[in-house]
């Protein structure tokens, strides 16, 4: 499967981990500076794999929604404060959860959501990227879908 190329990339950070027996994909949404790129990176040093960073075609096949990175910036992630970092990728996931990251308390007992990209229904939700268990907080939501 490849991405038809039809839309433009979109701006978000795709993360992937292999979890009852499949990738299962996340797509980190948020404005600029809202910490993708910081959250995909404490997820790759508990095991996950980048997919892309920044911006990631999105596409979608057999009624499932799919993430590739841009060519250009296949396998690299931008760590603040030290630069732009090549790591080890995967080359596309499926994606069953969009995580808006922001940076501000988030309900305690949300109702569950779902959102539409390229015509796909995945999960969604909001996720404040500040705490340290923001990481298990979406290793458990990933595991549960």
């Amino acid at each position: 499967m490849t991405p038809t190329g039809r839309h433009p990339p979109l701006h978000a950070t795709a993360i992937t981990t292999f979890v009852g027996g499949r990738w299962r994909g996340a797509l980190l949404m948020g404005s600029p500076g809202s910490g993708k790129s910081d959250l995909a990176l404490r997820l790759v040093a508990r095991g996950w794999r980048l997919v892309g960073d920044d911006y990631v075609h999105v596409w979608a096949s057999g009624g499932r929604l799919f993430a590739a990175p841009v060519e250009t910036i296949a396998g690299q992630i931008e760590a603040r404060g030290l630069g732009i970092l090549d790591l080890q990728h995967r080359p596309a996931s499926r994606i069953s959860l969009r995580v808006d990251c922001v940076r501000e308390t988030v309900e305690r007992l949300p109702e569950p959501q779902t959102t539409a990209i390229a015509g796909v229904a995945v999960a969604q939700m909001a996720l404040d990227i500040r705490p340290a268990s923001a990481v298990e907080t979406l290793s458990l939501a990933i595991s549960r879908l």
